[in-house]
């Protein structure tokens, strides 16, 4: 008989990072927060200590002022509880593939003295589960000195490779926090709506699907109600996919990797998401060097991705981790999937983006602004989708990418975008 759990306090657990260690923290709805209140109480006694993430929820609480010399994060995504730390120099962030991640922490790049990680409760054979998150947290806890576990009740329990074995973790703290959540499909705009309509005419039937994060694919989602016999293969999935999982027009009948399963690194969205996927054998949580490697990806015949951008310039350059030199979010798994969708028999590596920010500012510009990220290359970038339309850049030369991105501006930037192109491009009327 396995001998029973023995937790210990957060100070106890904790008492192993030694100044200079480098600590991986599990993310997005794993984000042991719990955990991070008690690291912070351990100021005095640590210098140097990096914190290696991708994105992270709720407060972090290190990343304030007042911890600078004790604690640093080195983010390899920007979330927004870490923004405002990056900006302003107590943070900072590592351009990096989601795919390329784990090979970090395997080669030694980053190699990790300690991963703290949120698991489900063990199961009546010792094993517990890194829940909606298996992403990164699988090869950091493969390739940390120590782990230490955050067991907490109200993580789900999930298939695929998220098991870890309790003999594996140094120490095991218990609390019951409720998940991070988020929501975001709940207040979709007309624009948004839109560009989700045009998407859905895109897709085909028995496609396989990649979203992003944001409102566009919960829009893109909404739209799928007559399509039939859909698959998903994605980094991550959100709430909006359950509706359609319950009316079996996701049903993963026809991908040729993983049938009849729904394969992704991670989940993120409320409570009802983590009801849904909690023991359903119908979705497979794998190690992120699996799920986003493009050529698993493109063995998936009619493979679509859609990601978002912050802009994109005339001649097709995708800006979408960054506004200028601000950094707001990260590479992530865009370009995995867009080359993996392009590559695929069938595919449609998918751009979205409304034409105005909210504020009115135009996304289809003659250049990116000053200090901006290129995520996806005008090389990778086939479609690009507005509220005005759908452009196909694939196999265009410059001025015909001008011209058909110029089609689904707002109406009131194309005179603008019309007049750079001409200066740029020397493009004559009826050319």
């Amino acid at each position: 008989m396995r001998p029973p759990i023995e937790y210990v306090s957060p100070a106890e657990a904790l008492s192993v990072i030694q100044s200079g260690n480098r600590v991986f923290i599990h993310g997005s709805a794993q984000t042991p927060s719990f955990m991070m209140q008690h690291l912070a109480l351990q100021k005095d006694r640590l210098r140097n200590v990096e914190l290696v993430n991708i994105s992270v929820y709720g407060d972090m609480v290190v990343d304030k002022p007042e911890y600078q010399g004790h604690f640093h994060i080195n983010s390899l995504f920007v979330s927004a509880s870490i923004r405002d730390a990056v900006k302003e120099g107590r943070a900072d962030y590592v351009p990096v593939f989601l795919s390329e991640i784990p090979e970090l922490f395997k080669q030694g790049i980053l190699p990790l003295d300690v991963a703290i990680v949120q698991v489900s409760v063990p199961d009546r054979h010792g094993y517990c589960s890194l829940g909606v998150s298996v992403d990164i947290a699988r090869s950091a806890v493969n390739t940390a000195k120590i782990v230490i576990a955050q067991v907490n009740p109200n993580v789900p329990r999930t298939h695929g490779d998220g098991m870890i074995h309790v003999n594996r973790f140094h120490a095991m703290v218990y609390c019951e926090d409720p998940l991070h959540e988020a929501v975001f499909g709940g207040s979709v705009s007309p624009e948004e709506a839109r560009i989700g309509q045009y998407i859905a005419e895109l897709i085909e039937d028995r496609s396989t699907l990649q979203m992003g994060i944001g409102a566009i694919p919960d829009a893109v989602l909404k739209c799928l109600g007559n399509h039939k016999d859909l698959g998903v293969h994605t980094e991550m999935c959100s709430d909006g996919i359950i509706d359609l999982f319950e009316r079996d027009i996701i049903n993963n009948k026809y991908k040729k990797i993983h049938p009849n399963k729904t394969v992704t690194g991670f989940a993120l969205g409320t409570k009802r998401l983590y009801d849904y996927v909690n023991d359903n054998p119908a979705f497979a949580f794998l190690d992120i060097d699996y799920v986003n490697e493009t050529s698993v990806i493109r063995r998936n015949p009619k493979m679509v991705a859609i990601n978002s951008a912050v802009e994109i310039d005339l001649t097709g350059q995708v800006c979408a981790d960054s506004i200028g030199t601000f950094q707001f979010s990260g590479i992530g798994g865009q370009m995995d999937f867009m080359r993996g969708a392009a590559l695929s028999e069938g595919g449609k590596p998918i751009i979205a983006l409304p034409s105005r920010t909210a504020k009115g500012i135009a996304r289809i510009v003659p250049f990116l602004k000053q200090g901006a990220g290129v995520v996806t290359t005008r090389g990778h970038v086939h479609y690009v989708v507005t509220e005005y339309g759908v452009a196909y850049l694939y196999g265009k030369n410059l001025r015909q990418r001008a011209k058909a991105l110029i089609d689904i501006a707002h109406p009131d930037d194309r005179e603008m975008l019309e007049r750079a192109c001409h200066e740029r491009f020397k493009v004559f009327p009826g050319q």
